[in-house]
């Protein structure tokens, strides 16, 4: 038994290494399902960005244009591939072996990358990429180390670059100035792209929003269905205790 603790005490931190890091700070992600204006937008954003390497191999464009509300004629028009049909599976044409040879390793089918990292975690990872010279595809990311993915968002980011620079720490209570401090391994923008920071955080939050819905489309009409299965428990519970109460009775 006391080998067996010794080898969890050991494993925890590789664990803590797989789930993506959990010493970096991640941002918060406010996820909204019922947002279906930014489930849209994420979408869209996926298919023009992200689908040329990364598949949603279990999930089916008619699927998407009926929870997300996209008119299938539009659907087809705008984010179907011409040589798909909208009753398919969310594939792409990059064959394995040469995503393994262009970029290391397979880029991976993303469908439930939002179960597997979080919402917070790709949130965070896709507005932390920084200028690398080091790297095969010039980035890294301060969340994902060495990462082997190209920054496809580069252009509407800017260069984001990590260094010393001045940080917002608090505010003067007197002059309600805000007070900065000089700090390294600072992510920063050294060139602003065709988006404001604001708007760049705003398209990333629609891109994992809509990665969140695909991993898991259901999960709307789950939280529906169990309010109602709550309801009917409280209702039900009555003439069960009734009955429990009837049948113990005359049992002394």
């Amino acid at each position: 038994m006391k080998k067996l603790f010794i080898f969890l005490a050991a494993m925890v931190p590789a664990i803590a290494a797989a789930a993506g890091g959990s010493h970096i700070h991640l941002d918060e992600h406010k996820t909204d399902l019922h947002d279906k204006a930014s489930l849209q937008r994420g979408a869209k954003v996926y298919m023009n960005y992200c689908m040329g390497c990364h598949s949603l191999e279990h999930a089916r464009y008619n699927r998407v244009a009926r929870d997300l509300d996209i008119p299938e004629e539009l659907m087809m028009e705008n984010l179907v591939f011409p040589d798909k049909k909208i009753g398919e599976l969310m594939s792409n044409a990059m064959r394995k072996e040469d995503g393994k040879a262009w970029f290391g390793a397979t880029p991976p089918d993303l469908t439930l990358v939002a179960r597997v990292r979080r919402p917070d975690w790709l949130y965070t990872y896709l507005r932390s990429f920084y200028e690398d010279p080091s790297r095969p595809w010039g980035v890294n990311n301060a969340v994902f180390k060495d990462v082997g993915m190209p920054h496809v968002l580069a252009d509407l980011q800017g260069r984001q670059v990590k260094g010393t620079a001045q940080v917002a720490v608090g505010h003067d209570t007197l002059t309600g100035q805000e007070i900065t401090e000089e700090k390294e391994g600072v992510l920063y923008l050294a060139e602003e792209g065709s988006l404001s920071t604001a708007e760049y955080d705003k398209l990333v939050f629609d891109l994992v929003n809509f990665l969140t819905y695909v991993a898991e489309p259901i999960a709307v009409e789950r939280q529906r269905i169990g309010w109602w299965v709550l309801l009917f428990l409280a209702i039900f519970f009555v003439p069960v205790y009734m009955l429990n109460k009837e049948m113990w009775r005359d049992i002394k």
